[in-house]
């Protein structure tokens, strides 16, 4: 009687089969996870750009720099650079974690507004619902020292 040795054909591919059902969920998380570190990073930025956006009204007693008003002519990265750098910080962030441009805004002498257009890179239309969303392309928006729309928990497409 001869023994063979070694593995069958559908061995071999039980086994491709579920190392490739491991690397599709690792990969899955992986791009969430790389997603959550891009929403963090960019919420981190603008709680930057706020806290010297803060520093400098409180000097000035107006978030206004060079007259602009938000949203009908928005803020231009190059004036809040100008008003905020380099007295009230060193740098200020120009892009969000996916590397779009944020959106700076005044309106009156009071209320200042930062917004990331989030994953999906598209802003909504409409006004925003105030609080954190479990939607992972919601936009990203700060405003008077605190967050208006965001995300938190568990995320869905």
């Amino acid at each position: 009687m001869r023994r063979e040795r070694g593995f069958t054909l559908i061995e071999l591919l039980i086994v491709v089969a579920i190392i490739a059902i491991i690397a599709a969920l690792a990969a899955v998380n992986y791009i969430r996870a790389i997603d959550r570190a891009r929403q963090k990073r960019t919420m981190n930025d603008m709680r930057s750009i706020a806290a010297a956006w803060e520093a400098r009204a409180g000097d000035t007693h107006s978030y206004i720099a060079a007259g602009f008003a938000f949203p009908s002519t928005p803020m231009t990265y190059d004036d809040l650079e100008h008003a905020l750098t380099p007295t009230y910080t060193r740098a200020i962030p120009r892009t969000d974690g996916w590397s779009r441009d944020y959106e700076f805004g005044v309106t009156g002498e009071t209320n200042y507004a930062l917004r990331s257009a989030g994953k999906d890179g598209v802003f909504e239309t409409g006004p925003y619902v105030e609080g954190g969303t479990s939607n992972v392309d919601c936009d990203i928006i700060y405003s008077n020292g605190a967050f208006i729309t965001y995300p938190e928990g568990v995320q869905s497409q």
